[in-house]
């Protein structure tokens, strides 16, 4: 197959978001790791809710269902018990996945369906015009909390842990070198996958992740965490994250000060649920923590499904689907 490039999976719709909307690097992220996989646009589906993310299966070159508010991880999880060699995605938003939908992401995770699943994740409703969301911050103000919102926030990575995840990565939209291997990683899990992009809205919550993922102190602000390597990060590369045994908790030090050296920062495990913990659940002016940050093999629930009775279960799912009328039980 010749090389491949993200125009290759580019539609000819006209891409319409607000310019500067950070739904735009993402598009081309997505793009991109399509044409680095070189995957098959047929055996492809993007399954979208509703929100201004939910526009993306517009503009791939490939299957795809514009679904309703908050649904897309049902619907996609039909799509994947009925053809289980398709390569599904979902993608929805901080709304749109966490609030109506989210008891349908809690079993879309909890049930481990092979599901490649994007949280765009700007902290407020874009589409409908600013309200305040589930994650949005305690303290935000916006069409419908004008005095500041005083809801206690949701925390993806949290929320996914909570569920049984099998896989949870963070990255950021406009990263266009650490997003598309983080949109690997998840297609290559075989799981249901989640990843959590900070999302810039212009026009609604401009740059609520600043604090995060400026250019100018992201070295400071962030910690991208690699299996099997030392929590460091900083722009001279010279601090690192220990555990603090008097409040089981992880803290920020200085190599080279009071004695601490590198055997004294922790090593990411992404198998290990309660550092998972520990990095989500990190405050400034602690760095976030970015890539992935939980994975561990478990069984993905279509091949159980599939497993218990094949060629009956087959038989059955394809005769309702061509049924016509699913009530007709005759």
């Amino acid at each position: 197959m010749s090389e491949l490039s993200f125009k290759d999976y580019a539609t000819d719709q006209e891409v319409r978001w607000c310019p500067g909307c950070g739904d735009y690097s993402i598009l081309k992220a997505v793009q991109k790791t399509l044409a680095d996989l070189k995957a098959d646009r047929a055996n492809t589906v993007f399954v979208s809710g509703i929100g201004c993310s939910s526009r993306l299966p517009y503009y791939v070159d490939t299957y795809g269902f514009h679904t309703i508010h908050g649904r897309a991880p049902a619907v996609a999880t039909g799509v994947k018990l009925a053809n289980p060699d398709l390569d599904v995605w979902v993608v929805t938003g901080d709304g749109d996945g966490l609030s109506i939908g989210g008891n349908h992401l809690l079993h879309a995770l909890r049930r481990n369906v092979n599901l490649n699943i994007l949280l765009f994740n700007n902290e407020i409703y874009g589409l409908t015009k600013g309200q305040y969301s589930p994650t949005s911050r305690i303290g935000t103000t916006s069409p419908s909390s004008p005095t500041g919102s005083i809801d206690a926030p949701i925390h993806p990575g949290v929320f996914a842990l909570g569920a049984g995840a099998s896989f949870f990565a963070r990255a950021v939209d406009i990263d266009q070198k650490g997003l598309p291997p983080v949109l690997a990683a998840a297609r290559a899990h075989q799981g249901a996958a989640l990843v959590e992009i900070l999302q810039n809205c212009i026009v609604y919550n401009k740059d609520v992740f600043d604090d995060v993922v400026a250019k100018k102190t992201a070295a400071e602000t962030q910690i991208q965490v690699q299996h099997g390597e030392r929590l460091i990060y900083g722009t001279n590369r010279n601090k690192g994250l220990r555990l603090n045994p008097q409040t089981l908790s992880l803290e920020s030090v200085i190599l080279g000060e009071d004695g601490v050296s590198e055997a004294d920062i922790l090593v990411h495990d992404e198998t290990n649920p309660t550092l998972a913990q520990m990095l989500l659940s990190l405050e400034a002016p602690l760095p976030a923590a970015m890539g992935i940050i939980h994975r561990v093999d478990k069984p993905a629930f279509e091949s159980s499904f599939w497993d218990h009775k094949p060629t009956q279960r087959r038989a059955r799912v394809n005769d309702l689907l061509r049924r016509g009328n699913l009530l007709d039980r005759r």
